[in-house]
């Protein structure tokens, strides 16, 4: 029995080493990956992710999955059908942490510690001169975290429970701030505890879209200096979007936010009325993306908003999930595109169908402004967000004014 029990033991041993050495491979693979692609830059942050085993931070799931670019659902049983907890994508997780740009010896605070794996990551930027505080406000989220931490070699990350919106004041002021949900709003707290020239990273929600924003502190009041597209679970205790539906099956709903001036009774219906379409004279490649269409929207109309439908209906006529939209009084229009030929080439053309009284007016001023994203695809907005009521006026941009914060956005 003893040499069994050595035999049981050696296999163990020969099996955990094998396991590991995969390991390795795939997080290679994984980072080589994102390097390839633009997610990651050589590097502090490429290192960090060399580093770090997220498999340690994914126990439940296979080692391929773990170091596959996707989302792993780590806590189901959320309100609405969405998670109470995942691990972030590591594309995303890589777009984000550039953002940031971890010192050495700073002071990080994240919001939403979910798996542990993004506070190894922020360790490992601040090294051991350097501090990292995670907040979740699920005590089994935070329990398997801290095991995981202890487990993988960064112990000393404080894992706090607590809501996200109310900071670490003990720990502040913070060089750093990462927020790893989705709020529709920048709690007080936040801005406070983040140092002089600080800068938070925040995938922020705004008229249907979810955008990580990377802010600087100035004074009173942040200001952008980078920004990519994403998408996280919604952060909950912040004010959302309203919703109300279209049509009497509720077969489409209107999402929109609650400073927009949207009466959504006079637009019940007006998806089965006359419509009219406009075409820009703008195309796109197979595989170019568009996202900055709905950025151009969003800084032009008050109106832009989004339509939800069920996402089996995905006939080209029709309003499509997570489509832009905008609204005018009793008018309606969304984003289209359809597919067109000449000189033997094939391309996808970009406008906008509207529906209601002015519903051909409105589809043009869309067009106007998908020409104008025509013109320069690469142009960036620029986000500022003041204290809630001190925003300046603007003249070529949009101010939405949330409860905390008012956000000031313009090309």
């Amino acid at each position: 029995m003893p040499g069994l029990g050595r035999a049981t033991a050696t296999r163990q041993t020969r099996y955990n080493s094998t396991m590991q050495l995969n390991a390795a491979e795939l997080r290679r693979h994984l980072v080589g990956q994102l390097v390839a692609h633009g997610y990651l830059h050589a590097g502090p942050v490429e290192r960090a992710m060399r580093t770090v085993p997220r498999h340690v931070f994914l126990p439940k799931v296979p080692l391929e999955q773990a170091y596959a670019n996707e989302v792993v659902i780590t806590e189901p049983g959320g309100t609405g059908g969405l998670p109470l907890s995942t691990a972030s994508q590591p594309s995303i997780v890589a777009v984000m942490l550039e953002q940031l740009a971890v010192e050495p010896g700073q002071r990080v605070l994240e919001i939403g510690t979910g798996p542990g794996y993004n506070a190894a990551l922020l360790a490992e930027l601040t090294g051991p001169a350097g501090s990292v505080t995670s907040l979740d406000i699920y005590p089994d989220v935070i329990t398997s975290a801290e095991a995981a931490l202890v487990e993988a070699g960064y112990a000393d990350v404080r894992v706090v429970g607590r809501d996200g919106a109310l900071g670490a004041a003990e720990h502040a002021p913070f060089d750093r701030i990462v927020v790893a949900v989705g709020p529709t709003d920048l709690p007080p707290a936040w801005h406070q505890q983040l140092a002089p020239g600080g800068r938070l990273v925040v995938p922020l929600r705004w008229r249907g879209l979810t955008r990580s924003i990377a802010f600087v502190r100035h004074g009173a009041g942040l200001r952008s200096v980078a920004g990519a597209m994403c998408g996280f679970i919604p952060m909950v205790g912040l004010d959302g979007e309203r919703t109300a539906p279209l049509d009497p099956d509720n077969y489409a709903s209107l999402c929109w936010e609650p400073d927009q001036a949207i009466d959504a009774a006079a637009l019940r219906g007006v998806l089965d009325r006359r419509h009219t379409a406009a075409w820009s004279g703008v195309h796109v490649e197979p595989g170019e993306s568009f996202e900055g269409v709905w950025l151009r929207f969003a800084a032009a109309e008050p109106g832009t908003c989004r339509v939800a439908v069920p996402s089996e209906s995905n006939g080209a006529a029709g309003p499509r999930i997570r489509n832009p939209v905008a609204v005018d009084g009793a008018t309606l229009a969304h984003f289209s595109w359809r597919h067109t030929e000449a000189g033997g080439h094939r391309g996808t053309e970009l406008g906008a169908i509207g529906y209601g009284p002015d519903g051909a007016e409105l589809a043009e001023r869309l067009c106007g402004h998908i020409r104008d994203w025509g013109a320069d695809r690469s142009a960036e907005p620029v986000f500022a967000a003041y204290p809630a009521g001190t925003a300046p006026a603007v003249l070529n941009g949009q101010v939405i004014r949330k409860r905390h914060i008012d956000l000031v956005m313009t090309f």
